[in-house]
């Protein structure tokens, strides 16, 4: 009897652990979107603004460091070079959903050439992602300059 209820307690104990490991699991969702926004970095690298056009609402709006602004001149910033994002190094991504919304975090360390001059920086972005009949869509872009990359919380 007395090993039977210390497996019970193990069975448990190993079950509470499972599911703890599982949380931090990417819903199937999330993971759509953490790949979206993969996708978005090789194509702002690649300066496929035709696949950026489809992936930015209309209404998007895009926070730089130097300022802000929306679609047309995101996809000419980055069509003509004014900003060219190399590469960007993903440190940490996590994704919140809420409805038809997601709001993705990257910790990032950013390669870019802005202006002529190639710059490294380490940013926190966050990405807004909406769905609407089925797709998802960029709502907003926005680029906090951090001390240093590191570990979202």
């Amino acid at each position: 009897m007395r090993t039977s209820i210390i497996g019970l307690f193990f069975f448990i104990f190993c079950v509470s652990l499972c599911k703890a490991q599982t949380d931090n699991t990417p819903t199937k969702a999330q993971q759509e979107i953490i790949t979206l926004s993969k996708s978005k970095w090789d194509w702002m690298a690649d300066k496929n603004v035709d696949a950026l056009s489809a992936l930015f609402d209309e209404k998007a709006v895009f926070v730089h460091m130097g300022g802000s602004w929306g679609k047309e001149r995101e996809i000419a910033v980055i069509k003509s070079g004014g900003i060219h994002y190399k590469k960007a190094d993903i440190h940490a991504v996590s994704v919140n959903i809420i409805g038809n919304t997601a709001i993705l975090l990257n910790n990032i360390t950013l390669l870019a050439v802005v202006g002529g001059n190639e710059v490294t920086n380490p940013f926190i972005v966050t990405e807004v992602y909406i769905k609407e009949g089925g797709k998802w869509k960029m709502g907003s872009l926005s680029f906090t300059k951090v001390n240093s990359p590191g570990p979202q919380r």
